[in-house]
């Protein structure tokens, strides 16, 4: 029970032991303990501005981010057109070599067709006049078979002549 109710001699002795330990500790814990305290509130602090200077910087990279991504898409509409418009001209291009080349080809068959048939009508007149040749030489050679049906064509043909 003398905890309970101690003594007025214990109660010197306990609090001059609390003042010699509170004057060291005062002495050489206590600046030692609060400049530790004030490193760490002051890295904590410098880490909290660091965390939103971090937070702000991310912040501006996502908007840098959207723009870029924004300024990417319209870069890659206007490519796209660019390469449908070049598309297109070439298509057109094709068309127009492929229409010209055909009426090209055309053009030449009518020609070939068009030598080719006066080269038949040449060979039919040639033809005409070779049959027409053997068909009078024999027809002359059937009626000048004797000398005075000869000799009377050679006088016709010589008034001929002279009429002329």
């Amino acid at each position: 029970m003398e905890l309970v109710s101690p003594g007025l001699g214990l109660i010197f002795w306990m609090v001059v032991t609390f003042g010699i330990v509170f004057f060291i500790l005062k002495k050489f814990a206590w600046p030692s303990i609060m400049q530790a305290l004030d490193e760490r509130e002051h890295h904590i602090e410098e880490a909290l501005r660091a965390a939103d200077i971090a937070h702000e910087e991310m912040k501006k990279l996502k908007l840098d981010n959207e723009l870029l991504l924004k300024e990417a898409k319209e870069e890659r509409d206007i490519i796209m057109s660019e390469a449908r418009k070049i598309r297109d001209k070439m298509l057109e291009e094709a068309r127009i070599k492929a229409n010209s080349e055909a009426d090209r080809i055309v053009e030449s068959a009518k020609e070939r067709i068009e030598n080719e048939r006066k080269a038949a009508m040449t060979e039919i007149k040639n033809q005409i006049a070779k049959i027409s040749i053997d068909i009078a030489e024999k027809i002359l050679r059937e009626k000048l078979q004797d000398t005075k049906a000869q000799h009377d064509y050679i006088e016709r043909a010589i008034e001929d002549k002279h009429l002329n």
